[in-house]
């Protein structure tokens, strides 16, 4: 499990490494370009359920911190459905893996 810690007050938000090493190549790209957006997640149960969002952008500063020691395979088909996401008016949400098994945050 690693962790997104985001914003000047280390956000700390909870993902599987698989899943976040795809949102990082998807964070990676939009910065680049200079964009920003909104992203959205669901808080599980140890949470106390319910969702929340925060407004990515390139000048906030921002952390992927991975708890495993290797790289996930990267699947280019569910990145290139989290950048469909990034890239609507909704912002950024973690969908299901191509084939794979949903999301875990």
């Amino acid at each position: 499990m690693g962790k997104l810690i985001y914003g000047p007050t280390g956000l700390e938000i909870d993902i599987d490494d698989r899943v976040l090493a795809h949102m990082r190549v998807v964070i990676n790209a939009k910065f680049r370009r200079g964009e920003a957006f909104l992203f959205n997640w669901e808080h599980n149960s140890d949470e106390g359920n319910g969702r929340s969002s925060i407004w990515m952008h390139p000048t906030i500063p921002l952390h992927i911190r991975f708890y495993g020691n290797r790289q996930p395979p990267v699947n280019r088909a569910w990145i290139e459905a989290l950048m469909v996401t990034a890239n609507s008016a909704n912002g950024m949400v973690l969908i299901a893996e191509p084939g794979g098994t949903g999301p875990q945050t």
